[in-house]
């Protein structure tokens, strides 16, 4: 059996440039792990940057519900019992626009987290942990990578614990399955904890 590539999962759906009559409340920039601070009356658009948000559970299980980048809306989107943490993977200029849940791009926005949640959802779902990261892979590439001399560069700096939380794994298991798939030449690490996926090998990828 092959592995599906990446473009089986639902294209993520972009956050629309923000019409000129939403007038800004807070720009802030933001350091690498910093967190952005949840605002009830707005949402917070990345101008520069990436970040994750996630949900701590009862247990002190973290779940990444989604990585963001430069143009997507992120906040408090859906009332819930679990607390919502916006997390800053690196420098992150964030402008603070007052949306409410009537606006257009407010029900963007949240169609947007459904799909992220449901991707992410349909990767945790395989049963091998190798497939499962390859999948992982693909799909941060769809979003963050870019064409290089051997494959898609995925240029977010991302650990082995930000991909175990990603994956609901745990990092020893993801460190062990990195250097597989490196030895399979299936991916190359570079500097800065950076991956290049070998799209054309994860094709022919049997499980």
């Amino acid at each position: 059996m092959l592995v599906a590539p990446s473009s089986m999962l639902a294209p993520s759906i972009q956050a629309n440039p923000v019409p000129s009559e939403f007038i800004p409340l807070d720009s802030r920039r933001f350091s690498s792990r910093a967190t952005l601070p949840l605002k009830s009356d707005s949402l917070w658009q990345i101008k520069t940057g990436t970040v994750r948000t996630l949900v701590c559970l009862e247990d002190g299980t973290v779940i990444t519900t989604g990585i963001w980048g430069s143009g997507d809306l992120v906040g408090q989107l859906i009332p819930t019992s679990n607390y919502l943490t916006i997390e800053c993977l690196t420098d992150v200029e964030a402008v603070a626009l007052p949306l409410t849940p009537y606006d257009p791009l407010y029900t963007q926005a949240l169609v947007a987290h459904l799909q992220q949640a449901e991707d992410l959802m349909v990767i945790r779902s395989h049963k091998k942990i190798d497939v499962m990261l390859l999948r992982l892979l693909s799909w941060l590439a769809k979003r963050f990578g870019r064409i290089v001399e051997h494959g898609q560069l995925i240029d977010l700096r991302l650990t082995h614990q930000d991909l175990s939380e990603l994956l609901g794994s745990t990092r020893v298991t993801v460190t062990r399955t990195l250097s597989q798939l490196e030895q399979q030449k299936l991916i190359q690490r570079i500097a800065l904890r950076r991956i290049v996926l070998s799209e054309e090998e994860v094709w022919h990828y049997e499980i």
